[in-house]
């Protein structure tokens, strides 16, 4: 990811519609939900919604497939994990015990469960 790439991300997340319409679909990946549901569940206009899918697509953290009659919008998770990686890339200028915590933190929110037979 390059610089402007990872603005253009971050723009779009700098709006509280769009950051909290994000945050939705991350939850409830892999599913998705349709366009006119997210505008529903955030009490949005539909057009309103509209525009704010397309900020999010554009920078490459929503995606979105036809199924039917609907349009089911999906939480990019590489466009996330790329912008991620990407301001974290150098962290801490090299001192990996400054980052350790972070990265702690990180892990157990996404740690695959563990199945026992």
């Amino acid at each position: 990811m390059d610089s402007n790439t990872a603005i253009a991300a971050l723009a779009a997340l700098a709006q509280s519609t769009r950051l909290e319409t994000f945050r939705l679909l991350v939850r409830h990946e892999p599913d998705g939900i349709p366009a006119g549901e997210l505008a529903r569940l955030l009490d949005v206009p539909q057009n309103t919604m509209s525009a704010h899918l397309a900020t999010l697509s554009r920078a490459g953290l929503v995606s979105s497939e036809r199924q039917g009659r609907s349009i089911i919008y999906r939480a990019d998770l590489q466009g996330l994990r790329n912008l991620t990686l990407f301001l974290l890339k150098d962290c801490c200028g090299g001192s990996a015990e400054l980052c350790a915590p972070l990265i702690a933190e990180l892990t157990p929110c996404c740690a695959p469960e563990v199945k026992l037979s």
